[in-house]
């Protein structure tokens, strides 16, 4: 179904969701913010966007015949980005992922070559992405990135262990895009052709198409990537040893194994797109847990603090939020995780 429209794309994606939910479509306008210095999105990460009164125009799943809080996709459901929004039902779900960044010490929260600069408002273009301004300057993120893949790294593994979160963190050190096989405890997929490519009954398993490269082991898969697509150094919080290990697991205590067992679900014709990161955003996190779960292959652009897809993602929505989805197989875009994660599993979890 590429090139497909929203609108059309989206009439499969209704006819695919689970029964007895009837939905129907409707066309949510996000107006873009006008303030980057006090817009603050879903996963509590300043925005930034022109200064037009233009909008984004987000097709969603709204189910009318709803009745209270009965449906995910309610009318308090749709896909508008609003600041530091918490939707009831997932309130514990944030609190609990939110135990990462303490463990973890924001490994993965910017991006290598890090750097800030306070530019007068008046030099810095409308599409740019800043997140905050001060007398009349923004202040403007950047970064020294290392050489570029021509194609996604792709990785096989998935969310409660520890040793596929090293590797993650490192993902968004090197802000790499990577096409993330999720292998869940049972899944029918990806978990045994993992074991039929490399092997072993391990994760994570790392394949790079661009050198025809593959390796387990997350500290041999940091090291790699440092290498080959950063500055050969590996940055502090993953080079302890043991101590690494010890707190990416305890960066997850508050999950309870989330992420980590299959629940029967139907296999997309195109991986997925997601814009997140690793830390310190617990929203991202949680959505990413559900495509873990239910075994749907992604295309994740990182976007950790410095990274260029930032722009990039402004540009292409008039805001910067994350998380961010597309579904190419259904021309849905989306924010806000809570729905997010409402219209993953009534489009691909089976009863």
């Amino acid at each position: 179904m590429a090139g497909a429209s929203v609108a059309s794309g989206a009439t499969v994606a209704v006819a695919r969701m689970r029964p007895p939910l009837q939905r129907s479509l409707r066309t949510v306008a996000c107006a873009e913010n006008q303030s980057s210095s006090t817009s603050v999105m879903d996963s509590g990460d300043p925005s930034s966007s022109s200064s037009s009164s233009s909008k984004l125009k987000i097709t969603v799943p709204i189910d009318d015949t709803s009745k209270g809080e009965s449906s995910s996709f309610s009318a308090r459901g749709s896909s508008v980005a609003r600041r530091f929004y918490i939707r009831g039902d997932k309130l514990w779900d944030i609190a609990g992922s939110s135990l990462a960044l303490a463990f973890r010490l924001g490994t993965g929260l910017a991006v290598q070559g890090y750097k800030v600069s306070l530019i007068p408002e008046a030099e810095i273009p409308n599409n740019r992405y800043s997140f905050i301004q001060v007398a009349g300057r923004k202040l403007i993120e950047s970064s020294n990135l290392g050489p570029r893949p021509e194609r996604p790294i792709e990785i096989y593994e998935f969310e409660g262990c520890p040793f596929c979160r090293k590797v993650r963190e490192i993902v968004s050190v090197l802000d790499l895009d990577v096409l993330y096989y999720p292998c869940p405890k049972g899944g029918p997929n990806f978990r045994p052709k993992a074991i039929q490519l490399g092997g072993k009954k391990q994760f994570p398993y790392m394949v790079d198409p661009n050198t025809g490269v593959s390796m387990y082991e997350s500290d041999d898969i940091i090291k790699y990537l440092v290498d080959k697509y950063g500055d050969g150094k590996v940055p502090l919080m993953l080079s302890l040893g043991f101590f690494t290990t010890l707190t990416a697991g305890l960066a997850m205590i508050g999950r309870a194994g989330k992420g980590s067992t299959y629940k029967k679900s139907r296999l997309p014709e195109k991986p997925l797109e997601l814009w997140a990161y690793e830390v310190p955003s617990p929203y991202c996190k949680i959505v990413r847990e559900v495509l873990v779960e239910l075994e749907l292959p992604h295309l994740y652009h990182s976007t950790a603090r410095g990274s260029p897809k930032r722009d990039q993602l402004v540009q292409r929505t008039g805001i910067f939020q994350a998380p961010y989805l597309e579904d190419p197989n259904t021309g849905i875009k989306m924010f806000e995780s809570a729905e997010i994660i409402d219209y993953l599993r009534n489009t691909y979890a089976l009863a």
